[in-house]
Formats: structure tokens, C-alpha cells, sequence
């Protein structure tokens, strides 16, 4: 089969985007969307009937045509059989892989929130089918887009920080009010908790660091392994918040507080990658990258050269700035900040897919990608229950 990877979109002078989900995530990337030259949302498509006529009168406001509108169990299908370039998949973990496998089936490129797949098999139905129908399917790992992000790349793909031996990253994020809730992502988000043990959700950390060791251009992970702590934090947190009667009171989460995985790539270099939802923390995603010649660290982001500065001190990035910062940013940083999603990078990662699908680029994320980086998720869970044994990685790419 041959490869989608660097494959070209063709060229869209509008592209006509379908929105399967219009709930807090999905609603907020349609704003996005909406403020990208060249796009037409010209469907939309949610279980509740209110969502989707929110998201409908969003689309008009701003100055498009009425969408189709479709509602119910069976929405998202009628979406991705209407006329579309592009569907955008923005709902619940367990449908990513199933509805952008039908989206490719049905011609359409697929966009899809993260993680792209939860299983092995999924990963590799992603692949096959992307390779079968020609279609591409982009995860969209909206870190992979953050001001420093693509900053560090950028110093790292001209030699800043030398020989690259190892990088570190993470999903550490406070999220049990959000897992209990009666609403949102509390409906299914506290599920997999019950479910699995494991990095769940490994995709925000290891994105930007992948495309920094350029894991499917030159590098690829070779095997990992993975250990959990005991579950304490969300059943604590349950406890003190939940009342007793709850039928959540008698939910046993299985997933421990803090999953900690190593993989190491094939040509030797080593990744520290962890996940944390259920601990009071401030939000960081870890994100070092190291090198023969300096480090860059996040949180807060700070660079280390060697030989240059006080050698135990880190040095400030201010006077890097102008040099390093990525184009994106500097052309478009202040609408993407003024537009706040995520401080700017869900503009960002939204306007350069629609760059690449008008200009007809490769896009940045590939199927290869979303397999890659979502992975770890299942794989982690395998390590866990052999008391962290080492397991390989998948070649996604048959390279």
C-alpha cells in the first residue's frame, strides 16, 4: 500500500468543513474555524438538537450561508454523507476512530480530537484505511502549536541544541471536578478511569516532542515501558464532594493517580512521558528537550547553551524571541492570543490545516502521526499488567 505520508492535499479554494459535535469543545474550535480565511462550515451535527442549532446560529453570525443541520443518534452519519472536504470530529474519546475511519470511507478527510484511537487495532484501522482511500487523517494535536512548541523546533532543526539524547513530557492536569460533573465530559470522560490503567490521554505531551526528534523522518520509537501509582486522588476527591448516595460512590477506579511510561526510539534516544488528571497541580506538560549542545525547558520556559551564560544558570529567552519564534506566531500571534483558545494555538493549528488543504501542502499531522502518538496509550496499559515488561511499538509506517 503506498504511504500517505507528505502526500499533498488538493487544492480547496474554500473549503467546506463538517462539524460532527458542537458541544464545549467542539463550539469552541468552530469559532476558530470561523475566523479562518477560505472555510465554509457547511454542516454541523450533535446528538442534542440545542447544540446543534447553537452551533448553526454561530455559523450564520458570522456572515456564512445556514448550515444542514442534523440531530440525533444518527447525525453524524448524515454529516459525513453530505458534500464535504473535510470532516471535523470533535466528540467523546470512543467515536474519534469510528467516525473518521467513515468519514475516509466516504471521501472526506477526517479531523479528529484527540486521542485519535484508544486501541492498537484502531490505530491500525486509521492507517489502512487512510492508505486505501487516499484520504488523510489529522489528529488535532493543538500543542504541537504552542508559542515555545514550535519555537524550540525551530532551534532544534537548525542545531541550537546539538545531538538529540532525550526528551521529557506530559499531560499533568486537575481534572476532577470536570471527571464528576452530570454534564460535559463528566458524562463519559470518568469512564476510562473505571476502565483502564495506563497513560491515558499521552497524546499533548509526546505531539511536540515527536516532531521535535522527528519520529517518521528520521527517528522512530522502537518500545516502551510503563508504570502506575496507586489510585488515591479521584476516589479522595469523590468522597469529599460526591454525596454518599451517589451511584458514583461505588464506582473502583482502576487507573492510578500518576502513570509515568520510557519509550525509547530506534536510534537511542529516551522519552520520560507522564499523565496526571487526579492531583492538585498547576497544569504543565513537562516539555525538555536535550541535547549535545543545550536544553530547552517549559514551565517556565527557559534554554540552557553550553558555554554560554553562567554555566548553573538558565538563560532568559526574550533575546531568542526574534530570532527563533516561528512565523505562525509572528504573523498571527496577536488575533490567535486575542481569540484566547488555548492561549492562541487552537487558532494557530486551525488556520494552518486549512492553510495547507488551500494551498495544497502536506499537512503537518499525518495518520502515521495519530497512530504514533496515540499509542502509547494502549501500549502503556499492556507494560502496566506485565509489572511494566517492555513491549514494542507498532511500524505504523511498514518503514
Amino acid at each position: 500500500m503506498k504511504t500517505m505520508h507528505k502526500v499533498p492535499f488538493e487544492r480547496h479554494e474554500t473549503v467546506r468543513i463538517g462539524l460532527i459535535g458542537a458541544g464545549g469543545r467542539g463550539f469552541g474550535q468552530l469559532g476558530e474555524l470561523l475566523a479562518c480565511e477560505g472555510v465554509a462550515v457547511t454542516a454541523v451535527a450533535d446528538i442534542r438538537p440545542e447544540a446543534a442549532e447553537r452551533a448553526a446560529a454561530a455559523v450564520i453570525a458570522a456572515g456564512q450561508a445556514p448550515p444542514a443541520v442534523f440531530t440525533g443518534d444518527t447525525a453524524w452519519r448524515q454529516l459525513i454523507d453530505s458534500p464535504l472536504d473535510l470532516v471535523y470530529i470533535a466528540t467523546a474519546w470512543a467515536t474519534h476512530t469510528p467516525y473518521a475511519v467513515a468519514a475516509m470511507q466516504a471521501g472526506k478527510h477526517a479531523a479528529v480530537e484527540v486521542p485519535a484511537a484508544l486501541t492498537l487495532e484502531e490505530c491500525w484501522q486509521l492507517v489502512e484505511t487512510s492508505e486505501q482511500t487516499r484520504r488523510h487523517c489529522i489528529m488535532l494535536e493543538n500543542c504541537c502549536y504552542d508559542y515555545w512548541e514550535m519555537l524550540t523546533k525551530r532551534m532544534v532543526e537548525a542545531g541550537m541544541l546539538g545531538e538529540l539524547v532525550h526528551a521529557e513530557c506530559a499531560y499533568i492536569h486537575d481534572l476532577r471536578s470536570e471527571l464528576l460533573r452530570d454534564q460535559a465530559e463528566g458524562l463519559w470522560r470518568r469512564q476510562p478511569h473505571v476502565d483502564r490503567n495506563g497513560n491515558l490521554y499521552p497524546t499533548h505531551g509526546l505531539g511536540p516532542v515527536a516532531q521535535c526528534l522527528q519520529i517518521g523522518d528520521g527517528d522512530a520509537f522502537d518500545y516502551m515501558v510503563s508504570m502506575s501509582s496507586r489510585e488515591a486522588g479521584l476516589s479522595a476527591y469523590r468522597n469529599r464532594t460526591v454525596p454518599a448516595d451517589s451511584p458514583k460512590r461505588q464506582e473502583i477506579y482502576q487507573s492510578g493517580d500518576m502513570n509515568v511510561s520510557l519509550l525509547r526510539t530506534k536510534l537511542g534516544r529516551t522519552i520520560v512521558l507522564q499523565h496526571d488528571v487526579v492531583t492538585p497541580r498547576p497544569y504543565e506538560r513537562l516539555f525538555l528537550i536535550a541535547g549535545t549542545k543545550g536544553t530547552f525547558r517549559d514551565y517556565p520556559p527557559r534554554l540552557f547553551l553550553d558555554g554560554v551564560g553562567h554555566h548553573a544558570e538558565w538563560l532568559s529567552l526574550e533575546s531568542y524571541k526574534a530570532a527563533w519564534e516561528d512565523p505562525l506566531w509572528t504573523n498571527l500571534g496577536e488575533i490567535a492570543r486575542k481569540r484566547g483558545g488555548h492561549g492562541g494555538m487552537d487558532f494557530i493549528m486551525n488556520y494552518r490545516l486549512i492553510q495547507t488543504m488551500r494551498e495544497g501542502l502536506p499537512p503537518d499531522m499525518d495518520v502515521y502521526d495519530a497512530a504514533d502518538w496515540s499509542a502509547p496509550g494502549p501500549l502503556s496499559e499492556q507494560s502496566v499488567a506485565q509489572r511494566s515488561a517492555a513491549v514494542d511499538f507498532p511500524n505504523f509506517r511498514r518503514a
